[in-house]
């Protein structure tokens, strides 16, 4: 007969992250350009552009690095700040980051990476075929990605700066990645152990949170039906529905507080219960 685990036996949880989302840029959308079959001519929530920071004592994990103004005066974005300097405000100088997570390679997820020169950057084996492949002769798919910003992540690939993943893959007990695809083929979240249980950065897996609940596709997506498995694997992996920030909804500044009174309107803290 089997017995029960004592308590001193049972796995100790990891020691919780951090977790802080900081908006550097916005811009107006039209109802059909966040979700697909959607009425052009209605408004939308406006779009908010994030960078993600999780950070445990001496372990830093910067997710995503955004897009820089002259990148936002090419695609009519409103710039607000770069996010190097809201990381600065959290205490993190982009100069001194050792661990770069992109969750694909989209020009505002990847752009700003040369601000980073002592990262390691941690991709989906998928994501990187899928930007160099057949795909990219096609405007529908090339659209969203910047050529130059691409052939810079071969550059660090050929320099040894990119680590490569396949699916899932835990970076540290409390920090793990996870494949869904579905927007890009090698879309990643990220799934981390904080004070209130698993969150999951969503990324581009659910750009709104609308998108999920609705079960209302984005419109730039490599595959329709991946995303829609995507939306199930988000729940999987959180501690429950409410624990998956999506990648760029608005809602995620009213939703969560300013950690402190100079990031109000720019950072939040997403390791606490969100409001609503």
């Amino acid at each position: 007969m089997s017995r029960k685990a004592t308590p001193a036996e049972l796995p100790a949880a990891p020691a919780p992250f951090e977790v802080y989302a900081i908006r550097y840029a916005t811009v107006e959308r039209s109802s059909a350009e966040n979700f697909i079959g959607a009425d052009p001519h209605e408004r939308a929530a406006r779009m908010d552009y994030f960078v993600w920071l999780a950070r445990r004592s001496s372990e830093v994990f910067v997710i995503d690095t955004g897009f820089n103004e002259a990148a936002a005066r090419r695609r009519r974005r409103e710039f607000l700040r770069s996010p190097v300097a809201g990381l600065k405000e959290l205490g993190v100088e982009a100069a001194d980051v050792e661990n770069v997570i992109i969750t694909h390679l989209h020009y505002d997820h990847v752009g700003n990476f040369d601000l980073f020169p002592s990262a390691r950057f941690h991709l989906q084996d998928r994501e990187l075929a899928y930007a160099t492949g057949r795909y990219m002769a096609t405007g529908f798919f090339a659209a969203a990605y910047e050529v130059d910003e691409v052939v810079a992540m071969v550059r660090n690939v050929y320099a040894g700066r990119v680590e490569f993943h396949d699916g899932d893959a835990q970076l540290v007990p409390g920090l793990s990645l996870h494949r869904v695809g579905g927007h890009t083929q090698g879309l990643q979240v990220v799934r981390i152990w904080t004070r209130i249980g698993w969150i999951v950065l969503a990324s581009d897996a659910s750009h709104y949170t609308a998108n999920m609940q609705e079960a209302r596709p984005f419109p730039i997506v490599a595959d329709v039906t991946e995303m829609v498995d995507g939306w199930r694997r988000l729940r999987e992996l959180a501690s429950s529905p409410r624990h998956i920030v999506p990648g760029h909804d608005p809602a995620v500044m009213r939703r969560y507080g300013a950690p402190t009174p100079a990031l109000e309107g720019l950072a939040v803290r997403l390791d606490a219960e969100p409001a609503g």
